[in-house]
């Protein structure tokens, strides 16, 4: 083994692993597989053309020179970024624990109670900083949970205004540029048309279905919107507001004052600036919208026995089970943003968080005071943060941006001549010292800071907040960081993630997050960093992304690169948005009808509705293909109004389809566009490419094959690669090209924080690495295959018999003949330390299972044998040597309470139970709660943590 060669710390299966697994397969070498998989006429004819590959030593360096390209500059642009301090044992016991950011969405509760309770606990805060009583686990940024919330209340306009046709939504002049470009985006497709304007003058018709609002606004200026909130209440109009959520420890809620939604983005919780994202947005609502709020929401519930237990509620998987009909497309969304928010507000407490609202607005009204003297104007009557500074008529702006730039201070200038200044935790005495410096040098004076601050309050009475907020215990005692470390510990441990076991989600790619590829997030100059920063201070990342752009370029064979996409639906919606763009380009608006294989991926049809599309299903046939006869019916039945068909490949059941390029020939010639969905790149890269097949547009998940992490639901990227013909319409950005054309997330970049990681997993992989990873990605997927076939079954195979990347287990057979579900084989998997397969998804009553190239022969192996021992255990229920009624399987999972509880009631022994196998003696994963009753939490759901939990046990302990 060359230790030299990052590749081979990637990939689990060594040489000396090989021969046992093809000959456990059927063939002689890995080319052989690799022919009979795919087929021969979508392979690439030669190597991908990307630099070397770089040893992990050669790359840190390289990575911190691209790093030192980028200046830090003092920052009081806001616009909705802000410098945080990310608190040490949040950003060492968290961001960079693999514990919690290679951990999955927790739809398997039992396994996830630590950041499922991480979780409630940001919804916890959300809703008590905002004053109303549900929110969702977190969404992708402030401007895509603008349009969520459009479309919430869009949905919930009443019967008359449907039947009217009520479709106008009256957005305020006053929001931010990002948020607005989104919403025209995103409402345009749907029939909803905007009204901008003045909040105080729109005359709130009977047109209105909607309004949206910012708070403090896109000035800073502390607005009055009690009065129009109850107007819009007496007309019928539901009312959204975007809120500053570190303003409302000092700022009377949205809530208190009427409003029906209220979003925004958390980043100002201690998540970095990151040059745009990732951090946590927010969206949390009056009880009555439950029903039609996006995104995930974390509820409290109880166990089989009784005990509290936590899980994902409502919408948990609803674009797999209401596809088109389901009321948003997102899938992840940043819950390791929210989970680091949610910490963030435990160390501080209600009263820290108080006091650092309140040092900033201190000092920003401190700041107003002093400018005012001398001689410049403050416009905002009513601040919180954020001062519009007028120059005096004797006032140099030359000289003031000259003087700005030598202290290496960035400040907002707005195009009618103001100066926008946004102070943060970060901002010092010193600092102020500074801007006042900068300011005095503009108008020729001399000053010196030599007062004390006081801590005061320059915004009228009338927005003080009076009421209390984050009263919970778990907000109230972890205030030094031996407890909160030992508090992040306690909850960790309850997670199965990567650090613990394999994880075989199929669809999912659950592969390595090197360290290597992790560490450059840290850097300050990654981290530190505006997105509306000048592009002369930012030309590391500059660097990085045109880098990067050229090597997914090259991957996918599709040139033109967009990183704005926030996920991998956000990408689908944005690809979808460049076909419509470019159709309408061409005389051809009138085509509106996409077709959709019968095994897609849920957010597929939802992505397609959401852009205004029609959807028309295609249908498979028995070996789980696209019926080539029904596409090319359907694609001709359709032709005057074909807009696209949306593919995956290798396809959702993880097949090659032998005749992918004939589906992409039937599109064209009927005038359709070809998406791809890329969630499963990782079967493709290096050996074919979308661009190859004939594919115009498809997205990429970096959180699946480009090695960067899940971190228990985001964050994501979804960065789409498109034809020639379709890059003059990717996704532009109001602050960087001054267009508003396809506009889907607030920063330029998405979360260009995350970059960094898919990067390295190239530069560090190189070509060869690329490849092979793929190989043994595919070679992986058909040794399970060939383990577990005689026991379960394979439900489809490709031409040559031969699975993709990822296989679907047959459990249906097994459940007619002795009663155990996928879903009972699955909570079993938790006694012996697995995390499930995908449960049926993307066929009913089956398993999905992809262990990509990052597992070792061992690991492999593990699991194969649990999954045997699990099929002699379902053997045992069918020939009656198991009770029905008392077994292992359908009391699965066995919680440590359970297990060391001096009564035992089961028909089984305890080591049955606990240590089937002898190896888990050695490593066992104890689970804190037995089967979660989910019917239970739906009927009662609560969505913050309880200040009265459930007899006998604490949410937070």
């Amino acid at each position: 083994m060359n230790t030299e060669l990052f590749a081979n710390r990637h990939i689990g299966i060594e040489e000396k692993d090989l021969q046992l697994m093809l000959k456990k397969i059927g063939v002689t070498n890995l080319d052989e597989l690799i022919n009979q998989t795919i087929p021969q006429s979508i392979r690439l004819k030669d190597d991908l053309e990307l630099p070397d590959a770089m040893t992990e030593r050669e790359y840190a360096e390289h990575i911190a020179e691209l790093a030192s390209k980028n200046e830090i500059f003092t920052s009081y642009i806001g616009m909705g970024w802000y410098d945080t301090v990310t608190p040490a044992p949040i950003l060492r016991n968290v961001f960079e624990n693999p514990e919690w950011y290679t951990s999955y969405t927790p739809y398997q509760a039992e396994i996830s109670q630590g950041r499922l309770e991480a979780l409630l606990n940001f919804q916890t805060v959300i809703s008590d900083l905002t004053d109303l009583p549900l929110s969702n686990c977190s969404l992708l940024d402030e401007a895509t949970a603008a349009a969520e919330a459009a479309i919430m209340m869009f949905n919930a306009r009443s019967r008359e205004q449907i039947k009217a046709e009520v479709n106008t939504l009256f957005v305020d002049e006053m929001v931010f540029d990002s948020t607005y470009a989104v919403l025209q985006t995103v409402t345009k497709p749907l029939g909803i048309q905007l009204l901008k304007g003045d909040y105080k003058t729109v005359e709130l018709g009977k047109n209105i279905f909607g309004a949206i609002v910012q708070f403090p606004n896109a000035d800073g200026n502390i607005e009055d919107y009690s009065g129009f909130v109850k107007n819009a209440a007496t007309a019928g109009i539901k009312v959204a507001v975007a809120a500053d959520i570190l303003s409302l420890c000092l700022l009377t809620p949205p809530g208190e004052w009427g409003a029906d939604i209220v979003f925004g983005s958390a980043q100002r919780l201690g998540i970095p600036m990151f040059y745009g994202g990732p951090s946590a947005a927010y969206l949390a609502a009056k009880d009555d919208y439950k029903r039609i709020i996006p995104g995930r929401i974390i509820g409290i519930s109880k166990d089989a026995y009784g005990k509290q237990a936590l899980r994902m509620a409502l919408q948990t998987r609803e674009q797999h089970i209401k596809r088109e009909k389901a009321t948003s497309n997102i899938c992840t969304a940043q819950a390791l943003l929210a989970s680091m928010s949610g910490f963030y507000a435990i160390y501080h407490g209600p009263q820290g968080l108080k006091n650092i609202a309140s040092r900033i607005h201190s000092y920003t009204g401190f700041l107003a005071e002093e400018l005012t003297r001398m001689g410049y104007t403050q416009e905002n009557k009513n601040f919180f943060d954020t001062l519009k500074i007028t120059l005096s008529s004797d006032a140099s702006m030359k000289a003031l941006q000259e003087t700005a730039l030598e202290c290496k201070v960035n400040l907002r200038y707005f195009d009618t001549g103001e100066i926008g200044i946004s102070l943060d935790e970060t901002t010092l005495q010193d600092d102020l010292g500074v801007l006042l410096y900068i300011f005095s040098q503009a108008n020729d004076t001399e000053y010196l800071l030599n007062k004390d601050i006081h801590e005061k309050i320059y915004f009228e009475d009338k927005f003080l907040r009076t009421s209390s907020y984050l009263t919970h215990k778990v907000f109230n005692s972890y205030h030094t960081e031996t407890e909160l470390m030992r508090y992040i510990h306690r909850l960790g441990k309850r997670d199965i993630s990567l650090a613990h076991s394999m994880i075989s989600l199929g669809s999912c790619t659950m592969k390595l997050n090197a360290a290597s590829e992790m560490l450059p997030l840290n850097f300050p100059q990654f981290a530190n960093i505006h997105p509306y920063a000048p592009e002369d201070q930012t030309e590391g990342y500059q660097e990085l992304i045109e880098n990067l752009s050229d090597y997914l370029g090259k991957i996918t064979g599709l040139p033109g690169v967009s990183f704005q996409p926030n996920s991998g639906a956000a990408g689908e919606y944005a690809g979808l948005m460049v076909i419509r763009e470019y159709q309408k380009s061409i005389g051809q608006s009138n085509r509106n009808i996409v077709l959709i294989p019968e095994s897609a991926h849920g957010t597929n049809p939802a992505s397609a509705a959401r852009a205004g599309f029609e959807i028309v299903i295609v249908k498979c046939d028995e070996s789980g293909n696209t019926d080539i006869e029904d596409l090319k019916s359907k694609a001709e039945q359709y032709q005057d109004n074909l807009a696209a068909l949306m593919i995956t490949y290798p396809s959702t059941h993880g097949i090659f389809e032998t005749q992918v390029i004939d589906i992409c020939n039937i599109t064209h010639q009927f005038g359709g566009q070809v998406y791809m969905d890329g969630a499963n790149m990782n079967a493709q890269v290096g050996l074919t490419n979308p661009g190859f097949i004939g594919v115009d547009v498809c997205h990429l998940n970096l959180h699946k094959t480009f090695a960067s992490p899940h971190g228990g639901g985001g964050p994501g990227e979804g960065p789409i690669c498109v034809s020639p013909h379709l890059i003059p319409f990717l996704p532009e950005h109001p602050e960087k090209t001054g267009s508003n054309l396809n506009t889907v997330a607030s920063s330029p970049f998405g979360s260009a924080g995350i970059l960094p990681i898919t990067y390295g997993y190239i530069r560090m992989m190189g070509t060869e690495g690329l490849k092979q990873a793929t190989k043994i990605a595919i070679l992986n997927a058909n040794y399970i295959a060939s383990c577990l076939e005689y026991a379960y079954g394979i439900v489809y195979k490709g031409a040559s018999g031969r699975v993709g990347h990822e296989l679907i287990l047959e459990c249906r057979t097994l459940k007619d003949q002795s009663g155990i579900t996928e879903t009972d084989i699955a909570k079993r998997l938790m006694d012996y330390g697995f995390h499930a397969p995908t449960l049926s998804f993307p066929v009913h009553g089956t398993l999905m299972i992809e262990p990509t190239e990052s597992e070792s022969l061992a690991e492999l192996d593990r699991f194969i044998e649990t999954m045997l021992t699990i099929r002699q255990e379902i053997e045992e229920v069918i020939t009656g040597e198991a009770s029905k009624e008392d077994n292992v399987l359908i009391n699965a999972p066995h919680p440590e309470y359970e297990v060391a509880a001096d009564e035992w009631k089961h028909s089984y022994p305890r080591s049955k139970a606990a240590y089937p196998l002898k190896w888990l003696k050695e490593n066992k994963f104890w689970i804190n709660v037995a089967r979660v009753d989910n019917a239970f939490g739906d009927r009662n759901l609560v969505t913050t943590q309880p200040l009265n939990p459930l007899k006998g046990t604490l949410v937070a302990q």
